[in-house]
């Protein structure tokens, strides 16, 4: 965590050189024609939109999750972008402008590379640590594969050649209907004749 908070470091210092650097060329003064100005201008101002916008957005993110090798990455491949194109604007100051722009881009522009080495370097050493751990975990569910008891397996044999019993039909008894009778009462009914 230490060495990526030192990098992370490294590369604020330098995006905020570079910025300053970038104010201060004077791509209008270059001996060259328009249309090479007009190059460099719109590099630089992407470079300036890059290190204002994008960068803090990836350094942040790596910040929030250091062991994160996709964000490690993303950070690799925009230093990988700022180079290409500050060398590009490093190129043009050194043929059509100032000796002092040359120096300060190339300072610049040698900050990101060192810092792109070492985010390599980083992402080396994070992804041989996630593949041992990967290497381990595999190793950890066999041995706990292994280790867990074997359930009998449990066999149902079903005999389809017979056709299918069916069950016997129960009747539900008939209530049987309740006929009234009515004997009269003791004394009174029959007469005797």
């Amino acid at each position: 965590m230490t060495e990526l908070n030192g990098l992370l470091a490294q590369v604020e210092a330098t995006s905020k050189n570079t910025q300053a650097d970038l104010d201060k060329l004077r791509v209008d003064k270059w001996k060259t024609d328009n249309s090479y100005k007009k190059q460099a201008l719109g590099n630089a101002d992407s470079i300036r939109r890059n290190l204002q916008g994008a960068l803090p957005e990836i350094v942040a993110q790596l910040r929030a999750a250091p062991e994160s090798l996709p964000a490690t990455f993303q950070l690799y491949r925009n230093l990988d972008a700022l180079y290409d194109v500050l060398g590009s604007v490093a190129e043009g100051a050194g043929a059509f402008g100032t000796k002092d722009d040359l120096q300060s881009l190339s300072n610049d522009l040698n900050g990101f590379e060192a810092t792109r080495k070492q985010l390599a370097e980083r992402m080396e050493n994070l992804a041989s640590a996630k593949e041992a751990e990967i290497v381990r975990l595999r190793a950890d569910l066999k041995t706990a594969q292994a280790a867990a008891p074997a359930e009998p397996v449990k066999k149902v044999v079903v005999d389809d050649t017979e056709p299918p019993k069916k069950p016997p039909v129960k009747k539900k008894p008939t209530p049987k209907p309740q006929t009234q009778t009515t004997k009269p009462p003791a004394g009174q009914g029959q007469s005797p004749q």
